[in-house]
């Protein structure tokens, strides 16, 4: 293995975070190897040599062509914080439904929401809702005053909870392309 893709972390020589994540491409599934560049991302792990040099020394490597597309991908991402959420954006892509920004901080009224999903051309947010979370007092008040604020303010807001995605799938996603506007 050439130096410039080795790194040593305690006096122990290991892989760059870049060709780490490179290798990773051959044996994770596309999702899988996004939630980690995402990590990555939020981690601020660099490496001397970026993902794309890995690209071009090695254009044939298996996982290439996937971490290519990845990183041509325009569309929105963010990391995924349970295995709802996972399940959530696996149901997105599989009905072709434009991907959210995923947990990022949206302010309104000096409110510092951190919604499940965001579409901001849309103005829509979804919350992904389990009863553990959702179902105390002080939540339930938070949610409805919340969910009122964003109305006002020109946002909509909508929620999803596990047993509707499991039970309406085909609903939910044509409810999602009509509050979207695609089809």
């Amino acid at each position: 293995m050439p130096a410039d893709e080795i790194e040593v972390v305690d006096g122990i020589p290991v892989t760059s975070v870049s060709r780490t994540l490179f290798d990773l491409a051959s044996v994770l599934s596309e999702r899988q190897l996004e939630r980690a560049m995402n990590e990555a991302k939020v981690r601020r792990l660099t490496s001397r040599l970026s993902l794309p040099h890995f690209l071009e020394r090695y254009p044939r490597r298996r996982g290439a062509a996937k971490l290519r597309r990845l990183l041509g991908s325009k569309r929105a991402g963010g990391i995924t914080r349970n295995d709802f959420e996972e399940l959530f954006v696996a149901f997105l892509d599989a009905n072709r439904l434009p991907r959210p920004r995923l947990n990022a901080t949206l302010t309104i009224r000096g409110w510092f929401l951190e919604p499940d999903c965001i579409w901001d051309e849309q103005r829509l947010l979804l919350e992904l809702d389990g009863r553990e979370v959702h179902g105390t007092e002080q939540a339930f008040e938070s949610d409805r005053q919340r969910d009122r604020i964003l109305l006002v303010e020109g946002w909509r807001s909508t929620r999803v909870t596990w047993r509707q995605l499991h039970d309406e799938p085909a609903a939910i996603a044509a409810d999602l392309r009509r509050l979207l506007g695609v089809s």
